[in-house]
């Protein structure tokens, strides 16, 4: 089996169209997606359905980031193929975490052994039900059937083959720096300003904070190339840290309802009281994490935007 392709940015430059730009995004990431489907096939390593989903996440965000170029209607239903696709490996990735940054953390720390061997054996029988699902997807003609297309698609630059008014075909053939520039504006600008209550924020508005900060992200991963040096390295270097930080704040806050969906019909008192467990222990993990929220805030907010320069 060959070896999947490393995550590096996708090989954009400020000469580019936006339409050449466009496709080099959506080619880079859909061949880093294939290029790890067979470790997500085989589920031993549970990189395999995280770095499928997270090249489709990239690639719907790419949809979306340039949809002042290039109408939705030409990218809508690619992106619901992409989001379902994505959708049928969710309870595989949500387990895969659970499993390996929950129980093996907590693993022989709650004096509950009995409690804690039940309730694992129950964890991975549901993680080997969820694969079943994945590998069902990757077999199905569904998924065959967007590959294929797809990848038509993309060689033969079908978004500007479309029957575009004047306008939006002269801006595609603009080139992208400016582009990039404006979209990364744009997405800096609703992640500080969904920051703006931090300290006093919901789970849910924290989740929203998250969300804006991943777009950002992605934006930031695609046009890297065109802004080099050390400004961009900084800047994605403090918004990686506090993405990391919110997301392990999200995994702590969905935890009580996954741990609900694996007790679903099991009436073993030991098990239930090493769950109950479990969640007391994420949830004083959730508080540490959380005091330091702040200080990466003030970390990133803080960091130049290398665009703009």
């Amino acid at each position: 089996m060959d070896q999947p392709l490393k995550n590096k940015a996708a090989p954009i430059l400020a000469k580019q169209t936006i339409s050449e730009a466009f496709g080099v995004i959506l080619r880079h990431n859909f061949d880093y997606m294939l290029s790890w489907v067979p470790a997500a096939y085989d589920g031993k390593d549970i990189e395999g359905v995280h770095q499928v989903r997270v090249a489709f996440r990239r690639m719907r965000s790419a949809l979306v980031l340039f949809r002042k170029a290039v109408p939705r209607e030409i990218t809508d239903s690619w992106g619901e193929e992409m989001k379902w696709i994505a959708s049928e490996m969710g309870p595989a990735r949500d387990l895969d975490v659970f499993i390996d940054e929950g129980l093996e953390q907590m693993a022989g720390k709650i004096p509950l052994e009995s409690g804690e061997e039940k309730f694992v054996v129950i964890a991975h029988a549901h993680r080997a039900k969820a694969y079943e699902r994945v590998r069902a997807m990757f077999d199905g003609d569904r998924y065959k059937s967007f590959v294929k297309n797809f990848d038509i698609w993309l060689n033969e630059f079908g978004w500007f083959q479309e029957d575009l008014s004047p306008a939006v075909r002269a801006k595609l053939n603009t080139t992208i720096r400016l582009y990039a520039a404006k979209t990364l504006n744009k997405r800096v600008t609703k992640v500080l300003q969904a920051g703006e209550r931090k300290n006093e924020m919901s789970i849910d508005e924290l989740h929203q904070l998250r969300i804006e900060g991943k777009k950002l992200r992605y934006a930031s991963n695609f046009f890297s190339p065109m802004f080099e040096g050390e400004g961009m390295d900084s800047f994605n270097a403090h918004l990686k840290s506090l993405q990391g930080l919110l997301g392990t704040m999200n995994d702590v806050s969905v935890m009580p309802g996954l741990i609900q969906g694996l007790l679903d019909g099991v009436d073993d008192v030991e098990t239930h009281q090493f769950a109950g467990a479990a969640i007391g222990w994420r949830a004083r993990e959730y508080e540490e994490v959380r005091g330091e929220l702040e200080s990466r805030w003030d970390a990133f907010a803080g960091t130049a935007f290398p665009w703009l320069k």
